[in-house]
């Protein structure tokens, strides 16, 4: 029988310490980490340090950026860049927007405006710009917009048919409506919505904001063939049936339920009446256009 006495006492094996030096490298790094995030939030670079607004025409940029909420100094991370596309794109004058946000603290906000549609002079006097949701923009003393499109006279705030013939007037291209210098409401009972233009071309023409969109493609036509018939002025009815009448003595106008105020005198020609529909509601019958007469 042996003696355990006699057996060596083996050496006590040491603890690895990898684990625990692994523990502290992480912790290390997550403290590390956290002080850089805190200079980081503390520095310049986590501030809005730029703010770039383009594509607005009338709509100054410090109007959009009051409206986008955001500020140069403000934190870069704090705000998204959907919120603020819809603030913007809130205002009646903008039709979308778009904004872009770009490290380090840039942000890039493109707008597309109604279009301007025509313009209007104020109860103050002062230009304004209509625009074809039916905004109304008032342009700076100093404006250097060119007024190149039809004035409105006669309309008031609210009027629903100005509304739509703002909305019509946004659908037309801007080459068809150059010969039109102003656009006045002339309702009749037939015609709730008929208008009265005036061309530079001095003449009259009688439609509907209804009718416009369709018949403002033939009028440049229509006016080039009068012109090479000698024929320069003169009142152009575009209803139910388009013809050319010269312009009537201020004494006959009343005569006339269908013309307004405001017309040409110097004709002895007489103007027919206007094809409007019958007081059953029927419509009539279409008359070839007649020739007119060149003024004397």
């Amino acid at each position: 029988m042996s003696d355990d006495r006699n057996v060596p006492a083996l050496p006590p094996v040491p603890k690895p310490r990898a684990r625990t030096n692994r523990k502290l490298l992480i912790f290390l790094f997550i403290f590390f980490i956290i002080i850089l995030v805190i200079l980081f939030f503390q520095s310049s670079l986590s501030r809005v340090s730029v703010i770039e607004v383009e594509g607005n025409e009338l709509m100054t940029s410090e109007a959009i950026g009051q409206a986008s909420q955001v500020a140069v100094g403000d934190r870069f991370f704090a705000f998204s860049s959907q919120s603020v596309t819809q603030r913007i794109s809130s205002l009646p004058m903008i039709k979308t927007a778009t904004v872009k946000k770009h490290f380090p603290g840039k942000v890039y906000i493109t707008v597309q405006e109604y279009p301007k549609v025509a313009f209007q002079i104020g109860a103050d006097g002062k230009k304004q710009a209509v625009l074809a949701d039916g905004a109304i923009v008032e342009l700076p003393a100093d404006s250097s917009v060119p007024l190149d499109m039809p004035i409105l006279t006669g309309w008031t705030d609210g009027d629903p048919n100005k509304a739509a013939l703002c909305k019509v007037l946004g659908e037309i291209p801007a080459s068809a409506l150059s010969d039109i210098s102003e656009i006045k409401p002339d309702p009749s009972e037939p015609y709730p919505d008929k208008i009265k233009l005036y061309t530079r071309s001095q003449f009259e023409v009688y439609t509907t904001i209804a009718y416009l969109p369709e018949k403002i493609d033939n009028l440049p036509a229509y006016i080039a063939s009068l012109q090479e018939d000698h024929i320069t002025s003169g009142v152009i009815k575009m209803l139910e049936v388009e013809y050319h009448a010269p312009f009537e003595p201020n004494e006959d106008t009343k005569n006339d339920t269908n013309n307004t105020s405001g017309q040409k005198a110097g004709s002895n020609a007489a103007v027919s009446p206007t094809p409007d529909p019958n007081k059953d509601g029927s419509k009539p019958t279409p008359k070839p256009t007649p020739k007119a007469t060149p003024k004397p």
